[in-house]
């Protein structure tokens, strides 16, 4: 095998199968080299440590690297980066970024199989990719693993995963926010939001395994879907007072999704928190301003971006690229009473 440092544009070419003049064009991100082709250069330079960046658009001064952040196509909230608690997982990500000298690039790209996925590492000019959910994606997550190293995800941790994850331990979220409720004389609590996507379904099984632990029954008519938006919650919990379904509290899967049944309840003469305590999650900026304030349970997004950047800026120096998952804490408020 060549030595690294030595690798010249001519060796690209040999190990490529092209002409050196092609080679030069694609790492120069020429028009005229089809993506393909592109992708299968790229790859070569940086095995090779062949420096083609010098190359390549001039990023902004000053920068020792680049991360690229992309987010996989919408499955329940993942994707939606005008959600609140998103805005702040990316200040976090370009606080940490900035901390280590790094630019931050927010990627347009919405991969949605392991091609895409393969093409967003392959087609990156950045030292490293951060990936914003998980949406449907674990198996192909665990495919990329087997030949990228180069990129971390935000989300859950999954059986069988072979690639590093960082994120909150939503399982003991969710339980800590039921058990609070019952621990205050809630016996009806609503389960609020979406139940498929990988990190609420965790929360959905702490909903579920505080109630097993407070002896509440479990009824299949508490579990109310919504959407990760203030119109979706609100109508939500419009169809289920229009029901006339009996209840006093309510776990919702965000903040978001607390406001719209705060504003419902409100609306229909219920008060929070004397007859219907509710608790959000995630305590984005304005649970603590809104009336009531509002209980939540707390994500650190801070201490997530410094992790997710830290795995992608280490690895070169032998960093664990282990998952980790970030310890909960529930921020009581107005909204439950207690």
């Amino acid at each position: 095998m060549m030595a690294r440092r030595n690798t010249r544009l001519e060796d690209i070419a040999r190990l490529a199968g092209v002409s050196i003049s092609t080679a030069s064009r694609a790492l120069n991100d020429s028009p005229a080299i089809n993506a393909r082709t592109k992708q299968r250069i790229w790859k070569l330079a940086r095995e090779h440590d062949y420096p083609f960046r010098r190359y390549m658009p001039a990023g902004p001064i000053g920068a020792t690297g680049t991360i690229a952040l992309v987010v996989p196509r919408p499955q329940g909230r993942e994707g939606q980066l005008d959600d609140p608690f998103f805005l702040e997982l990316v200040a976090g990500v370009s606080d940490a970024a900035r901390e280590r000298g790094c630019d931050l690039l927010v990627s347009h790209f919405a991969p949605t199989s392991f091609d895409d996925l393969s093409a967003a590492m392959t087609t990156s000019r950045a030292d490293g990719v951060i990936f914003l959910g998980q949406s449907s994606l674990h198996h192909a997550f665990n495919h990329l693993a087997e030949s990228e190293a180069r990129f971390a995800v935000w989300g859950a941790q999954l059986p069988e995963q072979a690639y590093c994850s960082v994120g909150s331990d939503n399982l003991a979220g969710g339980k800590r926010a039921t058990l609070h409720l019952a621990r205050l004389g809630r016996r009806r609590i609503v389960y609020l939001g979406d139940t498929e996507a990988p990190e609420v379904s965790q929360r959905v099984r702490g909903y579920l395994d505080a109630l097993e632990q407070a002896g509440l029954p479990h009824d299949p008519a508490l579990m109310v879907p919504a959407h990760f938006t203030v119109e979706s919650a609100e109508a939500s919990v419009d169809a289920l007072l229009a029901r006339g379904l009996d209840f006093d509290g309510i776990v919702a899967a965000s903040d978001l999704i607390a406001l719209g049944a705060v504003r419902s309840l409100l609306h229909h003469g219920r008060r929070v928190p004397e007859d219907v305590s509710v608790v959000g999650y995630d305590d984005v900026p304005f649970a603590r301003y809104s009336r009531p304030a509002l209980t939540t349970v707390s994500q650190d997004t801070a201490r997530a971006g410094r992790l997710l950047v830290s795995k992608l800026l280490d690895t070169g120096a032998g960093a664990d690229m282990r998952s980790e998952r970030l310890p909960t804490e529930l921020i009581v408020r107005e909204s439950c009473g207690g």
